[in-house]
């Protein structure tokens, strides 16, 4: 297999490309970068460039439940590819790339120059003076500028959703999913850019006057993460635009087109060059990342990933006294009440469990049944995962789960189960071995019982189809070992006693609870956690607040 984590390129390839380019027998679109001159680069280089490929496919198709798929074909299909093109001016920033490819497949789609150091400052030097002109812009033309960008993402719904199933994993009616529900961020925002209100305070001096003006925070890095790479940019940079902030953006190495596409689109909806910049890297991610928490022109960093990588981002922009926003890693618990609806337990706990196989960081991780109706749900979550899990290529009809996004994360799944095994867990197999797919980082999906809390699967965020089920027997009890962790993101119980509703809710030690449902997220809802699952709040009308500071003025009369 191809790990996704060392396909860093210097003017490498796999042996099944020639200089780059081989014509397949299928037609495939090519799209290079554009350079102002192109004649100032080396014929090497612009071919080193070339952002989606033509490749022979002889040794690139995937059997798949015997659908035949080949990554670039499916490219091919996008009708305007156009949007994922990156393009630069300056021809020095075509040193390393780096491959991109279909964690379905392992099929190579494109390249993208590995940007570093020199890249990323020049954006944020491009952002800090697009911020003099953008955050004088009237609230009324950003909402309207930001609306006509809402349009253009719905217009190119179903060539986003393509990306995202072919450069993510996820299958295709969950990433349109993604696209609309990433949208409504982009619309919820423009709206709430004309609401920024400031306040006016008690006279409490009849010489004087306080009031309070809200203002943008500035230049902002926004690092996002793979799982949603719509939907978490779009959450963030529709609110740090509307507030009239610009924004550096880290996209995941692992699905950089989405980010490419939304910055494009952003353009065509005339939202100005330098308000939206996207920083493309693999090998310099670390020094990357350093830059957008420590140059002095950034004013805010928000992030969305693991809380380690959420501590070390805090540290480095301490030292400039950064505004944070973190959205960091959860372990939700699922906890289903001997008074609750079993049939409505096992409906949400398909919702929560497996999209995208398992790798949300909201998805149910650690799943607590009491004892009295445990071999009963048991028993019917099975049975509902064996009728409703489909494993394949997410652009296969029918299809409802997909890989996980590299090989790394396939073998940790090994090593959760392999741990739980040990440790005296029962495995049950949902869908034969016999049907994975013979390439691609597939993980087949599995059920534990007789889990204790000393397994891995029980501690640690799993972020996969595994799925864990623990038995308890009171109330006390389960409350004791779901709030015995240090992260607290988000949760979900089933129960039909009101009082045990209120009781619970208020309890458990997270930023979010889903009482009776599996679906919680929404451009209304504020996202965000406790404890070390993060800071600050994101969607809502708490999220625009994110990117503003109060100013207080008292004026002398």
């Amino acid at each position: 297999m191809l790990s996704r984590s060392s396909k860093y390129i210097s003017r490498r390839f796999p042996s099944n490309i020639t200089n780059s380019l081989l014509v397949s027998s299928t037609p495939v679109f090519i799209r290079s970068l554009h350079f102002s001159k192109p004649e100032s680069l080396p014929t090497n280089k612009v071919k080193s460039l070339t952002t989606f490929q033509k490749y022979n496919f002889s040794q690139t198709m995937t059997q798949n439940n015997s659908v035949q798929i080949s990554s670039v074909d499916e490219v091919a299909k996008i009708k305007n590819l156009s949007i994922f093109e990156i393009t630069t001016s300056k021809p020095e920033q075509a040193g390393e790339t780096f491959l991109v490819n279909d964690p379905a497949t392992e099929d190579i789609i494109g390249q993208l120059p590995d940007m570093g150091l020199k890249e990323t400052t020049a954006a944020i030097e491009k952002a800090s003076e697009a911020y003099k002109s953008w955050s004088k812009v009237g609230a009324r033309v950003r909402k309207e500028k930001i609306l006509a960008w809402y349009e253009l993402i719905l217009k190119n719904k179903e060539d986003l959703a393509r990306m995202i199933t072919i450069e993510c994993g996820k299958p295709y009616p969950e990433a349109i999913g993604e696209i609309l529900y990433g949208a409504s961020f982009v619309e919820w925002f423009a709206q709430e850019a004309i609401r920024s209100d400031g306040d006016t305070m008690p006279i409490l001096t009849p010489s004087q006057r306080i009031f309070t003006t809200k203002q943008p925070v500035g230049v902002v890095g926004l690092i996002t993460p793979w799982n949603f790479p719509n939907a978490m940019i779009t959450r963030k940079a529709g609110a740090a635009i509307a507030a009239g902030c610009t924004a550096v953006i880290k996209p995941s190495p692992e699905t950089p087109y989405s980010a490419i596409a939304l910055k494009n689109l952003a353009l065509q909806a005339g939202i100005p060059d330098g308000v939206i910049n996207i920083v493309t890297t693999m090998k310099n991610v670390q020094e990357v990342g350093k830059e957008l928490t420590t140059h002095p022109k950034i004013k805010k960093i928000s992030f969305t990933g693991s809380t380690a990588v959420g501590k070390l981002l805090l540290s480095q922009a301490s030292g400039s006294v950064k505004k944070p926003s973190m959205e960091l890693g959860g372990n939700a618990p699922f906890i289903v009440f001997d008074d609750a609806n079993i049939n409505d337990a096992v409906d949400g706990l398909m919702i929560c469990k497996f999209r995208n196989a398992g790798q949300t960081c909201v998805c149910a991780n650690r799943i607590f049944v009491h004892s009295a109706i445990y071999d009963e749900f048991v028993s019917k979550a099975m049975t509902r995962m064996k009728e409703t899990l489909k494993i394949g290529h997410g652009i296969i009809p029918g299809s409802t789960l997909g890989p996980v996004i590299t090989e790394k994360a396939a073998a940790k799944m090994e090593t959760i189960l392999a741990d739980a095994v040990s440790k005296g867990a029962t495995v049950h197999e949902i869908i034969p071995e016999s049907l994975k797919p013979q390439k691609g980082y597939f993980c087949m999906p599995k059920v534990l019982t007789d889990v204790n809390m000393d397994m891995v699967c029980a501690k640690e965020e799993i972020f996969g189809p595994i799925c864990g089920i623990i038995k308890f027997d009171s109330e006390e009890d389960v409350l004791a070992k779901v709030n015995n962790v240090p992260v607290g993101l988000a949760g979900y119980f089933y129960s039909n006693n009101i009082s045990r509703i209120y009781r619970v809710a208020e309890a458990i030690e997270v930023g979010m609870i889903g009482v009776n449902t599996g679906l919680i997220g929404s451009e209304v809802l504020p996202f965000g956690g406790v404890k070390e699952s993060g800071l600050g709040r994101e969607g809502s009308k708490y999220g625009l607040d994110e990117f503003l500071q109060i100013k207080s003025i008292v004026i002398s009369i």
